[in-house]
């Protein structure tokens, strides 16, 4: 036995033509003001955004010469450079990220393959996230209080020391992030051939995280590149040549920061280029970094 029903009988409130209509109306009403707000804010962003960099390409390539790479900073009114700072720089980064690396990597590993559920696991976590977002003017004043007010003055290695703290977080969670995505049954297999855990993981996981761990690592030195706030507790920086790290070494964020608040014209100059140079080494190992990502996918 059949039943039908006409239109009218169905069960359910009755369609209104007129309020559906009204209600598409104002649906596509709200919709375009709400576009309208996120392509406006897009591009008040990015006017931002381009008024930056446009000013500092004009202002960096116009004071960017040969003497900038070759020089050390001269006094005011004198030609100077900025070898002594981007040396300084070099050695401070590459130092900080050599000891920050192996300690971030070891504790990600231990974080994804040995402390999973566990609350130890749980507290080292929050510490290192604690780490990762904390303003670095702190870690400057901790170092500061451990390794320059003890030993009794600034010195490169308090700086390195103070960059390697700002790594380690970053590596850590890069490190655990890029374990935790590797599948249990690969594990599985390693483990059920008889291969001890160790072998497992430094010829298996990490091998196979390796450039997701580089990129861990790439953000960090970006990110250490141009930090100003705990070197100026730590190295502090110096304007003559040096590299003797137990003593005050300059670096291109310090050595900007000084420079760009003076009244001389010559000074001013220099800042604007150091600041390039900041900007497009930061922006390359950002490009890599992605680069390296987009291939793991």
């Amino acid at each position: 036995m059949s039943i039908s029903l006409s239109a009218g009988a169905v069960p359910g409130p009755r369609k209104d033509p007129e309020v559906a209509a009204a209600l598409g109306r104002r649906r596509k009403r709200v919709d375009i003001i709400i576009r309208s707000l996120c392509v406006g804010a897009t591009l008040v962003g990015l006017a931002f955004l381009a008024s930056i960099l446009i000013t500092l390409t004009y202002r960096g390539f116009e004071a960017m010469n040969l003497r900038v790479f070759t020089q050390v900073t001269a006094p005011p009114g004198s030609e100077g450079g900025l070898l002594n700072a981007i040396v300084g720089s070099l050695i401070q980064a590459s130092l900080g990220t050599l000891i920050g690396t192996p300690i971030g990597m070891l504790v990600g590993t231990y974080l994804a393959e040995y402390a999973r559920g566990s609350k130890f696991g749980d507290l080292v976590r929050f510490v290192s996230d604690i780490l990762l977002s904390a303003p670095s003017i702190l870690i400057g004043l901790f170092v500061y209080q451990i390794l320059v007010l003890p030993f009794g003055g600034f010195s490169g290695w308090a700086g390195v020391v103070a960059l390697a703290v700002i790594v380690i977080p970053v590596v850590v969670r890069t490190t655990e992030d890029m374990l935790t995505l590797i599948p249990n049954t690969l594990r599985e297999a390693v483990i059920g051939l008889g291969s001890p855990k160790w072998k497992m993981i430094v010829f298996i996981c990490w091998k196979s995280a390796l450039s997701g761990i580089i990129t861990g690592i790439l953000l960090a030195i970006a990110r250490v590149a141009g930090e100003t706030a705990p070197l100026l507790f730590t190295s502090l920086g110096n304007n003559a040549w040096s590299i003797d790290l137990t003593k005050p070494m300059a670096s291109l964020p310090i050595t900007i920061y000084s420079m760009a608040g003076s009244p001389f014209e010559d000074w001013i100059a220099l800042a604007w280029a150091g600041a390039l140079l900041i900007t497009l080494g930061v922006l390359s190992l950002n490009v890599l970094a992605r680069t390296l990502l987009r291939g793991r996918k």
